[in-house]
Formats: structure tokens, C-alpha cells, sequence
């Protein structure tokens, strides 16, 4: 049901206590900054911009090998919040690999359980942001792939 990596980091977080959960999280939010896009990386597609509901710009990069299979890039600005950040990372690392419409197709489900319910009830936009503008740009590269191929 879920890609293998982001499936590891669901089940690791499943086994923490609240403080532990809390912590791996702010330990993801640090490693955010390694998913920004690398040096000579081209992309398929690319959508930088911020929206209302974030305290400051996201971008997110999506390029799709030969094979079909998404690696996903993203870049935060200053303000970003913490857990934001945290699952940037998350979903960068979970989702490699993983085909648009994989991603596409992917449940929400699962992001309670590497939160948490209470931090979900309390910042249930910021939690879900990430992965709606994953999916976003996944949606758009697979239509433009639908229509090229028309």
C-alpha cells in the first residue's frame, strides 16, 4: 500500500513514545535542508511559490527517470515551520523512487501515524501541506504526459 522507504519511517515512528516521536521529528526538520535540489540536477517539472496557508515560499522539484520512478527535491524558505520541515524530509526520503502516480494514488492515512493525533489536530494544514504539493506537481506532469502522448 505504501512505498517500501516511506513505509520503514512509518513503522519507526509507530514504535516511539510521544517525547521520542517529537524529537525524530525535529531531527527530520534538520535534514531538510539535504533535500534541496543538487548541482547539475535537471527537472521535469518545477513549482515554486508561496501559498496562503505557509509561512513562506516551498519549492518543489520533481524529476522522473528513464524508468518511470520520481525523485523529489524541495527547497524551504527561513520561515518555514518545523514540522513542515519534517515532513518535507520524510516525504523526500519516502517517496524515492516511487512512480507519479504512485504518489498520486498514495492515502493520507499514514500521516497520523508518523505525527501523532494531537499534533495533527493542532496543525492539521501545515502536516498535509507537503504532500498536497507533492501530489499537485505529480498530477500536472502526469496530464502532461496524458496529452503528449494524445
Amino acid at each position: 500500500m505504501y512505498p517500501t522507504k516511506l513505509n520503514q519511517i512509518i513503522n519507526l515512528f509507530e514504535t516511539l513514545p510521544e517525547d521520542e516521536r517529537r524529537e525524530t521529528l525535529v531531527s527530520y526538520a534538520d535534514n531538510a535542508k539535504n533535500q534541496v535540489p543538487r548541482e547539475g540536477e535537471k527537472f521535469d517539472l518545477v513549482d515554486v511559490r508561496k501559498d496562503e496557508e505557509c509561512t513562506d515560499t516551498v519549492g518543489v522539484y520533481l524529476q522522473v527517470d528513464e524508468r518511470g520512478k520520481a525523485h523529489i527535491r524541495m527547497t524551504l524558505g527561513p520561515e518555514v515551520q518545523t514540522l513542515t520541515r519534517s515532513m518535507t524530509a520524510i516525504l523526500c526520503k519516502g517517496l524515492e523512487g516511487s512512480t507519479p502516480q504512485q504518489i498520486l494514488d498514495l492515502p493520507s492515512d499514514f500521516v497520523t501515524r508518523i505525527v501523532g493525533t494531537e499534533l495533527v489536530r493542532i496543525r492539521s494544514q501545515t502536516i498535509y501541506y507537503v504532500l498536497t504539493r507533492i501530489k499537485s506537481i505529480c498530477k500536472v506532469y502526469l496530464d502532461r504526459q496524458r496529452m503528449a502522448a494524445a
